[in-house]
């Protein structure tokens, strides 16, 4: 508890005490000679000692212009009970609100609790290398692309850089919910908010703080409340307009009967503070947003970053997932399979491999990338001479392959849409992977197999997916169709659309979009990079995190950090809980309110029962909201 909780705490045992001993005098008769004035001051002492906040929030709101909230109905009801000599009813409905409101800050600071772990991983200091070779202690913010920061075992890495010397585990569990250790050494990338395991680290610093992994993280945590769900702003709007409706239906519950009914003023204002105290909306103002906020915090325990409720909510309803290919379903990490010559030329593996080469040197494709890197295998760590190829004549045909020019002669690598493959010879089978094929002045020199394989998980993830009522799992791709069809096949998804271009993929997606109904929602999951488009413009986008990619989190509505696609299924679970919990607690918070209204208004109820319309049915509201926060 908090200083402030504690001493409400305190308030409200003290005023307990004191409610209990005058119940008692009450009940035994002692109070029965008392002169009334008396007796309204002494309940007022213990009012006043419970309730002079609620009294001072009102006054300070009435003052503002915002009337109608909870602190102004809960005055108002106990001032009446007051004005009417029922001391004791006031004091209880001024006591079990406190109670109410001492239970729900509890219950929203415990909910807050798994957020508030997520930012602890933002680092207090970082320990920068000063040209001396003494290390100083600094605030991260102070330190520069290029520092040389140490990094000692316990110790938070407080910015992302690639080690440059020393070897150790590395605990990603506060940004990723995986709790095996990572190994890194030299040379390998490093990001802020992990903890060093053991041994000593010294990281050259890529990125400077407000940009690194851990900035951003915690800038999307703190902004998700801000994104609300469709629920959450039904219920602003509804008490927005229910309370002022309410409290001018009290009035006139307390005015028009004496007159209509003969009705006691005394009985009809009993009436009315019935009914202002019932229909506090207090229960489904923190139980609906409380729910979303466990929900958000469930994720965040699983390493899913979900940037708002709306996306919370959204994903509930998903019923289609969308896949892109290359760095999702597979790991993106391209080899060269196999090397076919032409069985018409007299060329061998190592010349089509070299002309490969040749013409994928000024590429930045991963297919070139994975040519280039096989020639630079077998022959001693060098790439070809550029120099027997003139950059100028270097033309990428888009999504089809390249054309340039070597020593003279006319050199294509690329699909069969680029080079004509005689009819003898036959395509290659692309079930395996996908084709690169060759042709150097003007005849086919042969083709080269690029593998991928697929990622750990992704074939269970599917299946999770089906299992939650999915209907229908897409894969886009720029591959050909038999290299996607098998990869497909292989995970269980059923539906492949391939020989994508880059812009094709938001087609395919507005496509599937415009094919979805009854408020059914599409997800789009991708690695963040070349696919930020299609993230943004699914119903829901799904980054694979790569550890914390600055284009998944800029992109993307949740964030997987670890680009384990088992957790989609988990999320969707999640979310799936959250929403019904919080449809839950609208209904019963409504359905009890409403009852005890109607009774109320005809007199058929007590101010007791009006205390737990509001108290009781907050606490228990707040109690199921408090369920998802739980992760099984």
């Amino acid at each position: 508890m908090t200083k402030k909780q504690k001493k409400v705490r305190n308030r409200i045992i003290i005023v307990l005490c004191m409610f209990v001993v005058l119940l008692i005098l009450d009940k035994t008769g002692v109070l029965e000679h008392v002169p009334k004035i008396a007796l309204f001051f002494i309940y007022l002492v213990p009012y006043i000692i419970i309730g002079y906040d609620v009294i001072r929030k009102a006054a300070i709101n009435i003052s503002h212009g915002q009337v109608f909230d909870e602190n102004f109905l809960m005055m108002i009801a106990t001032f009446g009970a007051f004005g009417i000599g029922e001391y004791s009813e006031a004091l209880a409905v001024m006591l079990f609100y406190q109670v109410g409101e001492l239970f729900q800050s509890v219950a929203v600071a415990k909910s807050r609790q798994s957020i508030t772990d997520l930012m602890s991983i933002a680092p207090e200091y970082a320990n920068i290398v000063r040209e001396s070779g003494e290390c100083e202690e600094v605030d991260p913010e102070e330190v520069t692309i290029g520092d040389i920061i140490m990094v000692k075992t316990g110790e938070k890495i407080p910015l992302d850089g690639t080690v440059i010397e020393g070897e150790s585990f590395v605990d990603t569990a506060a940004l990723t919910g995986e709790s095996v250790p990572r190994r890194v050494t030299k040379g390998d990338a490093v990001i802020s908010g992990c903890v060093n395991g053991e041994g000593l680290l010294k990281v050259r610093v890529d990125k400077a703080y407000e940009d690194s992994t851990v900035a951003r993280i915690l800038e999307l945590v703190e902004n998700a409340s801000n994104k609300k769900s469709t629920m959450e702003n039904f219920i602003t709007r509804f008490a927005r307009y229910y309370t002022p409706v309410v409290t001018v239906g009290a009035l006139l519950l307390a005015v028009i009967p004496p007159f209509l009914l003969q009705i006691p003023f005394s009985d009809s204002i009993r009436r009315a503070c019935i009914f202002l105290i019932v229909s506090c909306p207090c229960a489904l103002v923190i139980s609906v947003p409380l729910g979303f906020f466990g929900g958000i915090g469930a994720s965040s325990k699983i390493g899913v970053l979900v940037k708002g409720s709306n996306f919370l909510e959204a994903v509930a309803l998903a019923d289609t997932v969308v896949f892109d290919k290359t760095g999702t379903v597979t790991k993106g990490e391209f080899k060269v399979g196999e090397i076919i010559p032409s069985s018409r030329s007299n060329i061998n593996e190592d010349e089509l491999l070299s002309l490969a080469a040749f013409g994928e040197l000024y590429s930045n494709h991963p297919i070139a990338r994975s040519i280039l890197e096989c020639y630079r295998q077998k022959n001693g760590g060098k790439l070809p001479d550029a120099s027997y190829v003139d950059e100028k004549n270097v033309k990428e045909v888009a999504g089809n392959g390249i054309q340039t020019v070597l020593e003279g002669k006319q050199l294509l690598v690329g699909n069969e849409r680029l080079i004509e493959v005689p009819a003898s010879i036959g395509l290659v089978d692309e079930s395996a992977g996908t084709v690169v094929y060759v042709s150097y002045d003007g005849f086919y020199a042969g083709a080269i197999v690029i593998v991928d394989s697929i990622k750990e998980g992704v074939k269970e993830g599917i299946a999770a997916l089906y299992d939650l009522g999915v209907k229908r799992a897409v894969m886009l791709t720029g591959d050909n169709r038999e290299v996607a069809q098998h990869v497909a096949d292989k995970v269980g998804i059923n539906d492949v659309k391939a020989e994508l271009l880059p812009a094709d993929k938001v087609e395919a997606v507005e496509k599937i979009l415009s094919e979805e109904d009854n408020g059914n929602k599409v997800v789009f999951v991708g690695d963040g990079i070349n696919d930020a488009p299609t993230l943004m413009r699914a119903d829901v986008g799904i980054a694979m995190g790569s550890l914390g990619s600055d284009a998944a989190i800029e992109a993307a509505d949740i964030v997987i950090m670890d680009d384990d696609i088992r957790k989609i299924s988990k999320v969707m679970k999640i979310a799936r809980k959250t929403v019904t919990i919080v449809k839950q607690n609208i209904v019963f918070a409504l359905a009890v309110k409403l009852i005890i209204l109607v009774l109320g208004a005809l007199g058929l109820t007590t101010m007791w029962l009006a205390v737990f319309g509001d108290v009781g049915v907050a606490v228990i509201a707040i109690l199921n909201s408090m369920r998802a926060m739980k992760t099984e």
